[in-house]
């Protein structure tokens, strides 16, 4: 068999100074109208820290700031077109009017998302980013 590599993602955990979660409602399948982070593809050429910033921009319109590394998320079973990595990051936004765009049915910040069933394995990316930040802020 041929080596197939897996797609590369970048993905964007954004939270407003009340502790809401950026979400977007995806526009096509998977996941259809479900709640997601924003992110993406990464496209050739560019770093995932660019992808993310990108993908950040085109579904949400917000421009990242900064970008801290939450972690690699590589269940080969995470996304039901095929194996696909994601690096997710905590990002830092200057401004908080989110705008839906590119491939984003809408884009909102979200409180209480932890009951919210998000698409992908996104649960668990923004409940690591939660602890990421616990920690940090305990330092």
């Amino acid at each position: 068999m041929a080596h197939r590599p897996p797609a590369l993602a970048a993905d964007c955990v954004v939270f407003d100074p009340q502790g809401r979660l950026l979400l977007i409602r995806r526009k096509n399948p998977p996941f259809q109208g479900q709640y997601a982070l924003p992110g993406g593809f990464v496209d050739y050429g560019e770093t995932t820290e660019q992808a993310a910033a990108r993908e950040l921009a085109e579904e949400t319109g917000l421009t990242a700031a900064s970008l801290s590394l939450i972690g690699v998320y590589s269940d080969p079973g995470r996304d039901p077109r095929g194996h696909t990595v994601s690096i997710a990051y905590l990002v830092h936004v200057v401004e908080f009017i989110p705008r839906a765009g590119d491939d984003a049915a809408g884009a909102e910040f979200v409180a209480d998302c932890e009951r919210k069933v998000l698409a992908f394995d996104h649960n668990k990316i923004a409940a690591d980013a939660r602890a990421l930040l616990a920690t940090s802020q305990r330092k």
